[in-house]
């Protein structure tokens, strides 16, 4: 089955501003861990899964997908449990905070065979290792404000969803920042001057 990407460059451009630049396979890698990682526990397994199925390779939906699902895709209008009037923007908001967080926590590093260092550019001071760590958590904040609004379209409208089980460990699991489980804290990856170990100290705070 060939992987399917439910956002792309051209979505990124109603929500942030991405480089021309920047490869649209590069981004792709960043959308799967987001749909992966965020948007299928989100979602559950079964749900997801059953979700994706209606949607073309290059990531359009199929004439024949369920009206609830295309409103849980690209918004609608609906009135709540209460009789109010609630503008639900949609999937796609999430999604997009979540991958692009993603892709600054990463993109800001560069891999070598001494270990990881903070990216340099020509006529441009990176960002140190706090103000990535910011900028991630900033953006993972609004994915999860989206990702609240998304859940309440889903509990309002539960009838349409009986694959989604609401889970509260969900919302508790969701992080701001960077999803750091362990690092590596040798001297072959991280110099001993202290003055260079701001990325380090950054995550080893995140533990």
């Amino acid at each position: 089955m060939n992987p399917v990407y439910l956002i792309d460059q051209i979505t990124f451009q109603n929500y942030e501003d991405l480089s021309v630049n920047i490869k649209s396979d590069r981004i792709k890698v960043f959308v799967k861990k987001a749909q992966e990682l965020d948007l299928k526990p989100f979602l559950g397994h079964a749900f997801y899964y059953d979700f994706i199925q209606y949607f073309n390779v290059d990531g359009t939906l199929m004439d024949h997908t369920p009206q609830p699902y295309k409103d849980l895709l690209n918004g609608s209008e609906y009135l709540d449990r209460h009789g109010h009037v609630v503008l639900y923007e949609g999937l796609l908001p999430m999604l997009v905070y979540y991958t692009f967080a993603r892709f600054v926590e990463v993109d800001a590093i560069q891999y070598t065979s001494t270990g990881p260092v903070i990216k340099h550019h020509d006529n441009a001071e990176a960002l140190s290792a706090k103000e990535i760590t910011k900028l991630v958590q900033q953006h993972r904040s609004v994915a999860n404000a989206h990702a609240n609004e998304v859940e309440k379209f889903l509990r309002d409208n539960r009838k349409d969803f009986p694959l989604w089980n609401y889970d509260p460990k969900n919302k508790s699991s969701r992080q701001s920042g960077p999803r750091i489980r362990g690092i590596d804290k040798t001297a072959f990856n991280y110099p001993a001057d202290p003055g260079s170990n701001s990325l380090l100290n950054t995550n080893q705070s995140l533990n």
